[in-house]
């Protein structure tokens, strides 16, 4: 069985137009991979499909070895975890509760002892665990984003078997959030690959992208138009004609990609 998760010649057509345009994409444990790309280019669209919200007019998606088709709704949550770009709720929880419900595809199948771990280390890592008590509605946006992320977090927090990772989805994570949690965000997607899991995030960011992501996968109107390392995808010339913005790309002192983007001032009005 082939640990992670791999998509293979997907196309979604909506309202008569064609979102997604025989896109390859994989996963592999131990990596985060960041899908970024201009307004439109389908990004949030691919991710859905990615997380089996979605069905593709074609080509399939498959995790841990098998079609994501074949695995029951807790078979897959057991698995894979999914935090949308605004995450919604129902009624009124507190701020844990939401983190515990990370657990539910998990009765009956872990002990009290191991969910409550679970919670407690997701709070941590997210820095929520000082918002137990609180009412979700009486939290900022992104105290909210962060509370979705110890849910997730929570979800997968232990490893499978070798032959099963576990994967996290993300789309747009740092949204909301001030500078300092943007990096733990993302330095705890780091963490979470290291140990083995199959993590891919939409960002926004293309720095933030450039810091964490092994791996990055450019969309534009629907296409992969790159995919590899950041040094790789991001040029001055790709950057200028995905983003339509000019671009400086340069490496700091830890050799880490550096962008500086300003807009062609002659398209101003």
């Amino acid at each position: 069985m082939s640990a992670g998760l791999q998509a293979r010649n997907i196309s979604v057509i909506a309202g008569g137009r064609r979102i997604l345009n025989s896109v390859d994409i994989a996963a592999a444990p131990g990596k985060v991979t960041a899908i970024v790309g201009p307004n439109g280019a389908g990004k949030s669209t691919l991710l859905k499909v990615l997380s089996g919200d979605l069905k593709p007019q074609s080509g399939r998606v498959t995790m841990n070895g098998k079609p994501l088709v074949s695995w029951s709704a807790q078979e897959r949550a057991l698995q894979r975890a999914v935090l949308p770009q605004t995450p919604e709720l129902a009624s009124s929880f507190r701020t844990r509760d939401v983190v515990e419900l990370g657990r539910h595809p998990h009765r009956g199948r872990a002990t009290p002892e191991q969910d409550s771990h679970a919670v407690a280390g997701a709070m941590h890592a997210t820095e929520t665990a000082l918002l137990a008590t609180r009412d979700c509605n009486t939290l900022s946006g992104g105290e909210m984003h962060r509370t979705h992320y110890a849910r997730v977090l929570a979800q997968i927090w232990s490893p499978l078997s070798a032959d099963r990772a576990r994967i996290l989805l993300l789309d747009e994570p740092t949204a909301s959030l001030d500078l300092f949690h943007q990096h733990a965000i993302l330095s705890k997607a780091r963490e979470i690959a290291a140990q083995g899991a199959a993590v891919i995030a939409v960002l926004h960011d293309l720095n933030l992208a450039a810091a964490y992501a092994d791996d990055v996968v450019a969309l534009a109107g629907g296409r992969i138009d790159a995919i590899g390392p950041a040094a790789d995808v991001f040029t001055a010339e790709r950057i200028a004609r995905l983003w339509r913005v000019q671009c400086t790309v340069r490496r700091d002192e830890r050799g880490l990609i550096q962008l500086s983007t300003f807009p062609f001032m002659s398209g101003l009005r």
